[in-house]
């Protein structure tokens, strides 16, 4: 039967650091040049209902890596829902590619996807969740940290769709994730009944960030204003001014503390340069690697 990796919870702790084994297989391999054209002859469809500079190059790099290809279906390529069923897509998508990327509105386009189509289905990113980004950041703590014992991990921002796949992932790692965001920004009460359900991690949501960020090992934040949400951007300004990510806010975590942010980061609102430049920051690791736990998810789903 196919498998799709629709959220983190899709995946055993077994196979999520079984991934993170392959990963480092075929990172070195990039780095030492290599090949490993695992997928020679395969195509990924890859749908975007919202743009993205970091999904598209890390899926269709390496994809070309991988020895397949990767084929972009702009917004105006595709309407999801409105040109044309979700279910019609994915079965036409089906009979001419080896396997589906999607970057989505509405969850619930991603799971009619995923249901209806015959290969694999990779969800690069929803308004409910952000999957292969929080399998990139877990990845890229682990390689900073070595371990990822006694972990406390504080979000800094909106409860969000990263939040909500960073809360997936407390229910498969056991982690202390705590996020901290105003009043009225609570993540999805499905994602925490379902960690909490898990019984593995500890999960709190609170509203000082200085509280929040005290002996964390991590400190991520993301916009406060995503896309579909532009809006509401001055509301959001004045309620998570308190939130920004700098150097006070730092004062009160580990001294070792790692710094991430999925980016594109607008920059001196939610976190300021001196933090992002600084040296605590891993952001940009944590962007490379998107590419290469991306690609050992697609190797997972689509090798024959």
């Amino acid at each position: 039967m196919k498998k799709d990796f629709i959220a983190i919870t899709d995946m055993s702790r077994d196979e999520i650091m079984k991934t993170f084994e392959l990963t480092k297989v075929l990172k070195e391999e990039v780095k030492n040049n290599i090949p490993h054209k695992r997928l020679e002859g395969q195509s990924l469809a890859m749908i975007f209902a919202k743009p993205s500079a970091r999904t598209r190059v890390s899926f269709e790099t390496g994809m070309f890596q991988l020895g397949g290809h990767a084929l972009y279906l702009s917004p105006n390529d595709i309407g999801i829902g409105k040109r044309e069923a979700v279910k019609d897509i994915a079965r036409v998508l089906s009979r001419y590619n080896s396997g589906i990327m999607a970057r989505l509105f509405e969850h619930k386009h991603m799971e009619e996807m995923a249901e209806n189509a015959t290969v694999p289905v990779i969800n690069g990113l929803t308004d409910y969740n952000h999957p292969c980004q929080v399998m990139a950041d877990i990845f890229t703590v682990l390689e900073h940290r070595g371990n990822l014992n006694d972990l406390k991990v504080a979000f800094v921002g909106d409860g969000n769709n990263v939040a909500n796949s960073w809360i997936n992932l407390a229910a498969r790692l056991p982690m202390h994730f705590v996020l901290a965001s105003p009043s009225g920004y609570d993540p999805s009460p499905e994602a925490l009944a379902n960690a909490e359900e898990a019984g593995i991690s500890e999960i709190e949501i609170l509203h000082d960030p200085a509280e929040a960020v005290k002996d964390a090992d991590v400190i991520y934040t993301d916009v406060w204003a995503s896309m579909g949400q532009e809006k509401e951007k001055e509301e959001r300004m004045k309620a998570f001014m308190p939130f920004q990510v700098n150097t006070d806010l730092m004062s009160h975590a580990k001294n070792d503390c790692l710094v991430m942010h999925c980016l594109p980061a607008h920059r001196n609102e939610e976190i300021t340069d001196e933090v992002l430049d600084g040296p605590h920051s891993i952001v940009f690791d944590e962007a490379e690697n998107r590419m290469h736990v991306q690609k050992a998810i697609l190797v997972q789903l689509m090798e024959s």
